[in-house]
């Protein structure tokens, strides 16, 4: 685990091989923690380095908390700085999906291309269900213990063939959520709509979504890939949400194969 300063906050993160830099942005109730599979899987061909946001894991405490994703893009962009990056992949896993497409169309130059997880466009998208998800969301956090909160999201994260050791990692993962954290994230995703931002980005863009993913069901990932001109969409079988973590062969080939397409596409001049 190393640090990183960014203003005032102190960003933490685990980075594993070395070469071509891969940024794992984590989901609403994930860490840096959960990428494992991630960091010990690709780490012989890049540069594998996933970040807690702010609020999560060993990172400080937003204050003030955040409450959109262009405010958490410029936390990120802050962090790519700090530690020289400006030619990354960037591999955002459901709100880290959001943050990936808000950061995607600021900051383009940063990005040589793009992965996104479990796609969410934020949750203005269905305003019959946002206010009532985003009451959920704080009275669970703020009057949950987080290993009670933890106990009751993390089953719906996995497909039912999930092994029973791998849901207790996603609840030992979840069960460390914190206010500010958790409470900002979640108050940036009733905020946000992503589709206008969808045609805004013209770099490589690869989709993965679980078939069993039953909250960002795959729907949604094909709203997202429409919307994005020459994307791709793989669907992965026998995977719910936390697909990189319940199928991590498969999520790391596509990932890998990805980045080794558009690195020999550039290396002829075709990207």
């Amino acid at each position: 685990m190393s640090v990183t300063q960014v203003g005032s906050l102190s960003i933490h993160y685990r980075s594993a091989g070395e070469g071509i830099p891969l940024v794992l942005l984590h989901g609403l109730g994930n860490n840096s923690q959960s990428w494992a599979r991630q960091y010990a899987g690709l780490q012989d061909d890049f540069r594998v380095i996933g970040w807690d946001t702010p609020g999560y894991g060993q990172s400080s405490d937003p204050d003030p908390e955040f409450r959109t994703f262009g405010e958490l893009a410029e936390i990120l962009k802050g962090f790519l700085d700090s530690l020289g990056l400006d030619k990354v992949y960037l591999l955002g896993h459901s709100m880290g999906s959001t943050l990936a497409m808000e950061f995607a169309s600021k900051y383009p130059q940063y990005l040589k291309a793009l992965i996104l997880a479990a796609s969410t466009r934020g949750g203005r998208v269905n305003p019959d269900t946002n206010e009532q998800k985003l009451k959920n969301r704080l009275h669970n956090i703020e009057n949950l213990p987080p290993e009670e909160l933890a106990e009751l999201r993390t089953p719906a994260m996995f497909s039912p063939h999930a092994a029973p050791e791998l849901v207790a990692e996603g609840k030992r993962i979840m069960s460390q959520v914190r206010l500010a954290g958790y409470r900002s994230v979640a108050y940036s995703l009733y905020n946000a709509d992503q589709t206008p931002l969808l045609a805004s980005i013209q770099m490589p863009t690869l989709l993965i979504c679980g078939e069993d993913d039953k909250v960002t069901p795959v729907p949604e990932s094909q709203v997202v890939h429409q919307g994005i001109a020459g994307s791709t969409l793989e669907l992965v079988p026998r995977a719910g949400h936390l697909v990189y973590m319940e199928q991590p062969e498969t999520f790391n080939s596509l990932v890998r194969s990805f980045i080794r397409e558009r690195e020999q596409a550039a290396q002829k001049g075709e990207a």
